[in-house]
């Protein structure tokens, strides 16, 4: 059967999912990590479990907005970079075409091309797209990694409820009497199966990425538990 190379092969790689990725993974981790550390010093002071609940939801909501505000304001940061450096290098290729054409010829050459070869794939490449050229490979600008502020914002707000509403459940649901260490355990679980999780869609080892988030999760409740008792202990 002859080839034909407009049937392209469906490759799938793991540098699309970044965005999202990074956004999701670093707002579910603040989430459980940020109420369950409230959660745990809170009831670490003898609080009610009224007040230990309210404290989780005041959380929940004010990190989720700070998240998606946080996100939103730095990836429009990016974006507003990107493109500056994008309308900067349009103007300098309308401006003069053949001294851009040399600076890509000589970003191939560096990259091991024969200068013969690498002049005519530049040229090849600027006579397609020459502004999509010179974004990829001078400016290091790809679709794939895009700055998109509005998703970047609404994921880290989703996945940080998501994440806050873990330890909530469990604060909720737990007995008075036993809740600070329901709390931490259980927070320390899902903290591990989230890095497991993020380490396996990345590509990357999931017993480091388990124990990674595990690790700085712990010492967050631990530093808050302590402060929590100091400042709860009756003089």
């Amino acid at each position: 059967m002859p080839h034909n190379p407009r049937r392209a092969h469906p490759e799938g790689h793991r540098s699309d999912r970044i965005g999202w990725l990074r956004a999701a993974v670093l707002g579910a981790n603040d989430g459980i990590v940020s109420t369950a550390s409230l959660v745990v010093g809170v009831a670490a002071a003898q609080s009610s479990q009224s007040t230990i609940v309210m404290t989780a939801v005041a959380g929940l909501v004010a990190g989720a907005m700070s998240m998606a505000a946080g996100e939103y304001v730095s990836v429009h940061s990016q974006a507003d970079t990107e493109k500056a450096d994008l309308d900067r290098e349009r103007a300098e290729l309308a401006a003069d075409p053949a001294a851009e054409a040399r600076e890509l010829t000589a970003i191939y050459v560096a990259r091991g091309l024969t200068p013969e070869l690498a002049q005519q794939v530049s040229a090849q490449l600027m006579a397609h797209d020459a502004l999509g050229a010179h974004a990829r490979d001078e400016l290091q600008v790809s679709t794939a990694l895009a700055a998109r502020p509005v998703q970047a914002a609404l994921t880290s707000a989703a996945s940080f409820a998501v994440g806050a509403a873990l330890p909530l459940a469990v604060a909720v649901v737990s007995p008075a009497s036993s809740l600070l260490y329901a709390v931490a355990g259980s927070a320390l679980v899902f903290l591990a199966l989230l890095g497991a999780l993020a380490a396996h869609t990345g590509g990357a080892g999931m017993a480091v990425g388990a124990w990674r988030v595990t690790f700085w999760g712990a010492l967050a409740m631990a530093i808050t538990a302590g402060v929590g008792a100091w400042f709860g202990a009756p003089v």
